[in-house]
C-alpha cells in the first residue's frame, strides 16, 4: 500500500508537514533490564509498520552492528514482499537487529522501539500503512527476551504512557527472512523520497532529540 500513496504523501508533505508526521514520546527506561549472561553479539527481532523507518532508525543506535529488514511470522515460502503485501501470509514486515550487550541494552532497544521507532498503540497499521502485515510486535527468541519485553510493556502501560492501550504482541521467533536487497538500507539511499520524508525521517530526528547518548550519524549500513 506505501506505493499507491506515494504521490498523496508527497502532497500531504507539501500542504502540512507536521500534520501527521509521526510523534515520539518520551518514556522512562524499563525497570526490569539485566545484563545477559552471554556477552556476545544478541539479536532481537522487532515489526512496527514499514520496516524501511524502523531499519533506519535502528541503524542509528550506537551498540547496533546490523538492521536488516525482512519478515517473521509466517512460511518460508511467503516470506517475498508481494506476497506479504497481501497482509494474509502470517508475515509482519520486520527488522532483525544485532547488538552489542556491553554498549546498548536490550531494554535500551525496546526502549527506542516503543518512543521512536513506532506508536505502538496503533493495531494492524501504521501511519498510511495498513494490515496485519504492519502490526507491532516483538518476536520472542529467548526466556529473558519475552520476560523484559512483558515487564516493560506492564510499566508502561501501568504508568499510562500513552494515550491509548498498547497493541504490541508478542509472538515466537520461528525463524527470521531477510528481505529483497533494494529494501535494505532503503532510508539511507531515498532520503528524498516522500514516503521516506515524511513518515520516517522524523524518526531520526526523534532519536537524536531524545536519545542523544545512543545516537550515532553514521549508520550500520548492510550492503
Amino acid at each position: 500500500m506505501k506505493h499507491l500513496l506515494l504521490a498523496l504523501a508527497a502532497l500531504a508533505f507539501i500542504a502540512a508537514p507536521l500534520a501527521a508526521a509521526e510523534r515520539a514520546v518520551s518514556l522512562p527506561p524499563p525497570a526490569y533490564d539485566p545484563a545477559p549472561a552471554k556477552t556476545e553479539e544478541q539479536k532481537l527481532v522487532v515489526a512496527g509498520g514499514c520496516f524501511w523507518g524502523v531499519q533506519g532508525v535502528f541503524q542509528r543506535v550506537k551498540g547496533v552492528t546490523r538492521a536488516v529488514s525482512g519478515y517473521a511470522g509466517g512460511a518460508a515460502q511467503t516470506a517475498h514482499y508481494n506476497e506479504v503485501s497481501r497482509g494474509d501470509t502470517g508475515h509482519a514486515e520486520s527488522v532483525e537487529i544485532t547488538y552489542n550487550p556491553k554498549e546498548v541494552s536490550l531494554g535500551k532497544l525496546l526502549q527506542v522501539y516503543f518512543s521512536v521507532a513506532h506508536d505502538p498503540t496503533q493495531l494492524n497499521r501504521q501511519g498510511p500503512d495498513e494490515g496485519t502485515q504492519y502490526r507491532s510486535a516483538i518476536f520472542i527468541a529467548a526466556p529473558e527476551q519475552q520476560k523484559v519485553a512483558r515487564e516493560y510493556i506492564t510499566q508502561l502501560s501501568s504508568a499510562k504512557a500513552f494515550e491509548a492501550p498498547i497493541a504490541t504482541k508478542l509472538e515466537p521467533l520461528a525463524r527470521f527472512y531477510p528481505a529483497e536487497a533494494h529494501h535494505q538500507d532503503y532510508l539511507i539511499h531515498n532520503p528524498r523520497q516522500p514516503y521516506i520524508v515524511y513518515n520516517d525521517l522524523p524518526k531520526i530526528e526523534n532519536l537524536k532529540r531524545l536519545f542523544p547518548a545512543l545516537y550515532r550519524d553514521a549508520p550500520a549500513l548492510t550492503n
